[in-house]
């Protein structure tokens, strides 16, 4: 199907009679790791909702079957939710997937999708319950971006719920993580001019660290708390922001849309320079000087801008500084099909270091970015999501702050 497909394909199921969930693959999704789950994680308490027969612990691994269509790929076949709930069984498991792909023949285990979007919408039947379920899954950036004009960022680990059904969403949060900490601020926290101009990224930034300085923590653990903490404050200050004005009412459909396009626009925009800002935060932290020790958004060559170089854009342009002696780091929350815009912004660094957030990738992808020169940075708690083979070839956020110290 063509990306105007995917348009006709995202009108085409929307309305009440739907509820969306949108994620990005992991390699725990995947078979990229070889774990064996056989199926994407999906929450108990969303599948709970959509298959009341799930959500019976007195009885071991309770499970539902239901029609399922990759349309993106032209995949149809009767999959199985299951609630893994042998902890009450006298075992430790306790989570619900989705099983019965039939292998990597289907979109949603195919290693090469690890990191892609995936957006599962259900029909809901009379009974509240799923009818039945079509997925798509983006098969590029411009697909990608399609979806999160709908549903807003969604980034690794975590997910995204969406629906016109004010019935459903009642008592459902639209957006949960995996872990949630408690930074979200009061009316009363929220400084009186975030509620007349929307705070920058760097705003929120400065707050997290304020509430989550952490520095007992390694870089990589340090980055982790902070990501999930900042993005209750930006949450709570869009609520406190928006929400006055939305109950004011619209003028037209227009208006409405205007404004509902705004909103998911900030989000993604938070989304995609957030993880910049607390690395640049964490260099600071950690004893390097910008400027010195790195350069924050430098230009390297004429025409690129990178998001860090080491020691620094001066040293970088003194052709007779040593080019091994030179670092670049890009940051990029999510990497699968974004890697290979690294590769020409500094010409004098042929190993790119790339910082992600993504959940795993395919042995074949990374074969190809080691090969293009391309370094994956994954912080420490995200590296288990990666096939055993690739897991010695990734640094640590903490190791590659030793390295470039050394420089």
């Amino acid at each position: 199907m063509a990306i105007v497909d995917l348009v006709w394909w995202l009108d085409n199921y929307s309305g009440p009679d739907y509820v969306w969930y949108a994620k990005r693959l992991s390699g725990n999704d995947t078979l990229a790791n070889e774990s064996h789950q056989a199926g994407p994680y999906i929450p108990k308490e969303f599948l709970f909702r959509m298959f009341s027969a799930l959500n019976k612990p007195d009885i071991k691994n309770p499970d539902v079957r239901f029609g399922l269509h990759i349309h993106s790929h032209d995949d149809q076949r009767t999959v199985r939710a299951i609630w893994y709930n042998n902890r009450f069984h006298g075992g430790t498991r306790n989570e619900t997937r989705l099983t019965n792909f039939g292998g990597r023949g289907s979109a949603l285990l195919d290693p090469e999708n690890t990191g892609a979007l995936a957006l599962f919408v259900f029909l809901l039947g009379e009974d509240g319950n799923a009818d039945g379920c079509n997925v798509w899954v983006c098969r590029n950036a411009a697909e990608e971006e399609l979806v999160e004009d709908r549903v807003g960022a969604v980034e690794p680990g975590a997910w995204n719920v969406w629906t016109t059904n004010q019935q459903w969403l009642a008592g459902h949060p639209s957006e949960v993580t995996h872990v949630r900490e408690s930074c979200w601020l009061e009316a009363n926290e929220i400084p009186c001019k975030w509620l007349v101009n929307f705070p920058s990224g760097a705003d929120i930034v400065r707050k997290t660290v304020e509430l989550r300085p952490v520095r007992q923590y390694s870089p990589d653990d340090r980055l982790m708390k902070r990501r999930l903490c900042e993005y209750e404050i930006f949450r709570s200050v869009e609520e406190a922001f928006e929400l006055p004005r939305i109950r004011q009412g619209f003028a037209g459909m227009d208006d409405f849309l205007a404004k509902a396009q705004s909103i998911l626009q900030r989000r993604k925009a938070r989304s995609g320079r957030s993880l910049e800002l607390h690395t640049r935060e964490i260099f600071i932290e950690e004893g390097m000087q910008e400027n010195t020790h790195f350069s924050h958004q430098p230009e390297s060559d004429p025409g690129k801008r990178p998001d860090f170089i080491f020691p620094s854009e001066t040293f970088y342009k003194n052709r007779n500084f040593p080019t091994e002696r030179l670092r670049l780091l890009a940051v990029k929350t999510t990497c699968k099909d974004r890697w290979r815009q690294v590769l020409n912004e500094a010409e004098r660094i042929a190993t790119k270091h790339l910082l992600t957030l993504q959940e795993g990738v395919s042995v074949n992808q990374f074969r190809e970015m080691t090969d293009a020169g391309v370094k994956l940075v994954v912080p420490s708690p995200i590296i288990r999501q990666y096939h055993d083979s690739i897991q010695p070839h990734l640094l640590t956020l903490e190791r590659f702050i030793g390295e470039v110290r050394a420089l």
